[in-house]
């Protein structure tokens, strides 16, 4: 039996932007979860308050993927890609104006744009990335892909670090806003770099796999075409696993600096460089677990590593030292395939409702908008305690690759 191709010669390039997209956002989401404690510090928010952060930019995600999928189904990938960077850098831009009032609800207004093009980009690049080349290994492509997304998140903290946490101490209020300013103007200049590189890039005529009848096995073929989409049930059960994924995800991520602080007694800025590795641990689960896939079926992988994140939490919770910030730093690890796996086993054998199907899976993306306010609410009196919470959005995952991620035809 020939082992189908990672993906073909002709779209090298084309993989090689649509990754380098998945590492772009990846710098903004983990730049957020500094921007969580600098706000804490800067402007005098709770932890209750400084999770709005993640409120606002995964509100966005609920709010554009729908549009963002019509926009990609009528124009096409390349434009929908254009779309979402514009969105992204103005976002960024808007920073500028909220630092100089130096309002926490302006700085929501920043974020909810940008999150609107974050939106846009991953509604577009999931479906483009599974399109580059044979369905049957269209797991692979998209965890390589989110293997960039996490060293994004390795980058982003050490930015955020350089230039928020930083900033906290010898400066005035303005000071440590003018900080702000200066991080997010560089981002938005980069974007727009970015984005006119993707406008002179030649992207290759593609015929549509999504709907290609001909080889349901390579191709992403309809195989119940008169089945309304909200029927096929591995559709439905991934959109819900990914707003529980990305709530455990959001929530683990904003409050991570926070433990290091409270829990483990390092300055803020000790605490944030130690968000790096956390993210490291991310791009080493993603690299690992494409390989893995070679071997072991996506689904039950996918199992495996919702049930080391039910330990890791439970570890986490007891602040038994190094063993719990250890067992934190393992939660990012088992985090690497579960966004990345949950999207491509939700849009199997969807044929052309294949981009419909990626908007409302990226709409669940709005779980990271409610966990951090509900952690926070706990972290306010004890942040180890709030670990807890994510091991719910663990079983609903495990359901879904145990037993809901099977195609019915």
């Amino acid at each position: 039996m020939n082992q189908p191709r990672f993906t073909e010669k002709q779209f090298f390039l084309v993989f090689a932007f649509v990754t380098s997209l998945f590492m772009l956002w990846g710098i903004a989401h983990s730049i957020s979860d500094v921007l969580n404690k600098h706000f804490q510090n800067v402007l005098d928010v709770s932890k209750a308050q400084s999770g709005l952060i993640q409120m606002s930019v995964f509100g966005a995600y609920f709010v554009m993927s729908i549009p963002a999928g019509l926009f990609m189904k009528r124009f096409g990938y390349k434009p929908g890609v254009l779309l979402g960077l514009i969105l992204f850098a103005g976002g960024t831009f808007l920073f500028v104006p909220a630092a100089n009032a130096g309002s926490f609800g302006y700085f929501r207004v920043a974020l909810f744009i940008l999150g609107c093009g974050m939106a846009t980009l991953e509604t577009v690049a999931h479906p483009f990335a599974a399109a580059l080349g044979d369905q049957r290994t269209s797991d692979r492509r998209v965890n390589f892909a989110q293997s960039f997304n996490a060293v994004g998140a390795i980058i982003g903290p050490v930015i955020g670090t350089f230039f928020l946490l930083r900033a906290t101490t010898g400066n005035t209020g303005d000071g440590k806003l003018d900080s702000v300013k200066m991080l997010y103007i560089g981002l938005g200049i980069f974007i727009l770099l970015v984005a006119v590189g993707f406008l002179l890039l030649k992207v290759p005529s593609l015929s549509n796999p999504h709907e290609d009848p001909a080889d349901s096995e390579s191709s992403n073929a309809d195989t119940a075409p008169d089945k309304p989409l909200i029927r096929h049930r591995h559709f439905v059960w991934a959109a819900i696993a990914q707003f529980f994924n990305v709530a455990a995800q959001a929530g683990t991520w904003g409050y991570f600096i926070n433990y290091g602080h409270e829990v483990m007694g390092y300055s803020d800025e000790k605490a944030g460089s130690y968000l790096a590795v956390f993210m490291l641990m991310m791009a080493l689960g993603r690299f690992i677990g494409t390989y893995l896939m070679k071997f072991i079926a996506p689904n039950k992988l996918l199992a495996a590593f919702t049930i080391g994140s039910i330990l890791a939490c439970v570890l986490v919770a007891q602040k038994w030292g190094w063993v719990s910030y250890a067992a934190l730093f393992s939660i990012n690890f088992f985090f690497s395939i579960m966004f990345p796996t949950i999207f491509s086993l939700g849009l199997k054998n969807l044929g052309k409702r294949t981009q419909q199907a990626s908007s409302f899976i990226s709409m669940g993306v709005v779980g990271g908008a409610v966990m951090p306010y509900f952690m926070g609410m706990i972290a306010d009196k004890d942040v180890a305690t709030a670990y807890y919470l994510p091991i719910l959005c663990y079983f609903v995952i495990f359901l879904f690759a145990a037993k809901f991620y099977k195609v019915r035809h």
